[in-house]
């Protein structure tokens, strides 16, 4: 058969990857052990006397110059194959009805086989949204420039590029992708060169203080630090690990990582002029409501989305986006804050 026909080796090596991480995801225990969020340590003061409406509540938000109804966003996730491009449709269509923020999955699998670009597109069902494209930031030492990043925001009409860090994950992964030397002056390159903003990301182990620094310095326009204490990708590696040697390896990172609630202050910390995005094991809107007023700008969520949109599809999106929203207008109104300007400026305490 033709070359044209058959998609390149590592096109299907991606589609297989893609295939096994939605399964690993809905069907294992990707959590980690000991290892937690930090928001638990964390109350807000009630407020017994608020003196607002709780109808009133705002929480509107602007990121990149688009107005968003709730400061959700649907965590990136998926793309390339078939069950995820449908997968990315109920997403984006949820996302389009509650006014919500969507990233896609890695696309790097849809750049080495454009027949898996349609995966991956769903502006015609989310013609509105704050849409983000993706792609692995490592993948700029592995022959990626300019134009392949130009081709991943056109390929979807995305409004940013995320670049994500994904580290500990390649390391653990048998095909994985291990030069991350010099890679920080080819992202700045990307940020200045590239028309739309780029948006740093990791993918469950956080950044520090020194990353979040090197990557504001490098021109990045927003920073998901995707901390510890949600799904351990070490733990969905180990699951599709090819010998029990890869498994055993990659089980020993199960709490590897810095908590999302120490990852966002440090961000905020580090870069205190960017947006900044917290993910990484949020559980409910109280967790929503935290992570803005230690310094979030939008708050993302992934497991539940995927899970709601495996077992009910679109409705089920929806509905898991809008209890997180009345969970987090209830926690502004019980703790004083009119809108997300004023959550931001509310404090939080360890004890009483």
């Amino acid at each position: 058969m033709s070359a044209i026909m058959d998609p390149p080796a590592d096109a299907a090596i991606h589609e297989r990857r893609k295939a096994d991480h939605i399964r690993i995801n809905l069907e294992e225990d990707v959590a980690f052990n000991q290892l937690t969020t930090g928001l638990e340590r964390y109350f807000f003061m009630h407020q017994a006397l608020p003196e607002l409406n709780l109808d009133a509540i705002d929480l509107s938000t602007e990121i990149f110059g688009k107005r968003l109804r709730t400061p959700l966003l649907i965590s990136s996730m998926t793309g390339g194959t078939p069950e995820a491009g449908e997968i990315n449709r109920i997403l984006a269509a949820a996302a389009q009805e509650t006014g919500m923020a969507m990233g896609l999955g890695s696309q790097r699998a849809a750049i080495e086989d454009p027949t898996l670009a349609d995966t991956y597109h769903v502006r015609q069902v989310a013609p509105d949204i704050l849409l983000f494209a993706n792609l692995g930031a490592v993948q700029l030492n592995y022959g990626y420039g300019l134009d392949e990043c130009q081709r991943t925001v056109d390929m979807c009409q995305a409004d940013a590029l995320i670049l994500h860090f994904n580290v500990l994950q390649e390391a653990v992964q048998p095909e994985g992708d291990g030069n991350f030397a010099h890679l920080l002056a080819k992202v700045e390159q990307v940020c200045t060169r590239l028309p739309v903003p780029v948006i740093a990301k990791e993918v469950g182990w956080g950044f520090s203080r020194q990353a979040a620094r090197q990557l504001a310095d490098a021109g990045i326009a927003a920073i998901d630090v995707a901390g510890a204490g949600g799904t351990s990708w070490s733990q969905v590696e180990m699951y599709r690990a090819p010998t029990t040697r890869h498994a055993r390896v990659a089980s020993t990172f199960i709490d590897w990582g810095i908590p999302t609630a120490v990852s966002l202050q440090y961000c905020r910390e580090a870069a205190p002029h960017l947006p900044l995005f917290a993910s990484g094991g949020i559980r409910n809107g109280i967790d929503v409501a935290k992570c803005i007023a230690l310094g979030a700008n939008l708050v993302g969520l992934a497991g539940d989305f995927l899970r709601a949109a495996d077992q009910n599809g679109v409705d089920g999106v929806i509905e898991t986006a809008e209890i997180l929203s009345d969970e987090l207008r209830i926690t502004m109104f019980a703790s004083g804050a009119k809108d997300l300007a004023a959550l931001a400026e509310t404090s939080l305490y360890t004890e009483f």
